[in-house]
């Protein structure tokens, strides 16, 4: 699986506001670019990660949606990986890998499972100015 990020292909950027409808639009959008890529809905890498996307596109509207009026999605794929990040511009950084033995049926918990099952990656990268952050998901193909 490709561990350099920036050097993935195909890439396609979305931006939307803060609101219920980006999770919606993150995930139909996704489904269109994959298509685009040649890769087809009913690849088992798919479903999961439309789940995990879903989830963290609903963390930001629901969480930082008070100080990050928009969130950007960015997907990229390579030959052996898709990845995507979901940014805002909330300063709280998530402990990704606590979550998925924390008690209680979090969000957060249910992606980090799901990466960690799929033999996938995930990190948070902080804005180079402290105010806000990207989770970067990677999942083998």
């Amino acid at each position: 699986m490709s561990t350099e990020l920036e050097a993935l292909p195909q890439r396609h950027v979305l931006t939307v506001p803060s609101e219920p409808p980006a999770v919606r639009l993150a995930r139909e959008t996704a489904e269109q670019v994959l298509v685009e890529w040649g890769i087809g809905l009913r690849h088992p890498t798919v479903d999961p990660a439309l789940l995990i996307l879903g989830e963290l596109v609903t963390n930001a509207v629901r969480h930082a949606a008070v100080l990050s009026p928009q969130v950007t999605v960015i997907y990229a794929a390579g030959a052996d990986c898709l990845a995507f990040a979901v940014h805002d511009r909330h300063p709280y950084q998530p402990p990704l890998y606590g979550a998925a033995t924390a008690t209680g049926a979090s969000g957060l918990g249910t992606v980090m499972e799901l990466v960690i099952t799929m033999g996938g990656t995930a990190v948070v990268r902080g804005d180079a100015d402290g105010r806000g952050k990207s989770i970067w998901i990677t999942l083998p193909l």
